[in-house]
């Protein structure tokens, strides 16, 4: 299986003490955000590939209408395969650009 006995040996005690393996509750600061609001968040970078975490956590309210952080939005997307992308800021290439630097290339390659 792949794992560790004395993680094995574990999980037999926590069966034979209550009957179930799943995780005790633990401490700490509830989270503010559901499945849910996290398809959608999903779904909306899917959309606009480009927005950025800070605008989204503006946009998106976490649970009790509570703003989320744009940390969260990251960790959230992380999770789901995604990265905030930041569109280019930058010179839009023009035809002529495009055609000087495929030639300076060519000459360049060979």
């Amino acid at each position: 299986m792949n794992v560790n006995r004395t993680t094995i040996f574990r999980l037999r005690q926590r069966l034979h003490k209550t009957n179930t393996v799943s995780d005790w509750p633990r401490s700490g600061r509830p989270g503010c955000y559901t499945q849910r609001q996290d398809r959608n968040l999903v779904r909306n970078h899917m959309n606009n590939r480009f927005l950025s975490a800070s605008a989204s956590s503006r946009q998106t309210k976490g649970i009790n209408n509570q703003l989320i952080s744009a940390n969260t939005v990251r960790r959230r997307l992380s999770t789901s395969g995604i990265c905030a992308r930041r569109p280019y800021i930058g010179p839009i290439l023009t035809q002529r650009h495009r055609h000087q630097r495929r030639l300076w290339a060519q000459e360049h390659a060979t």
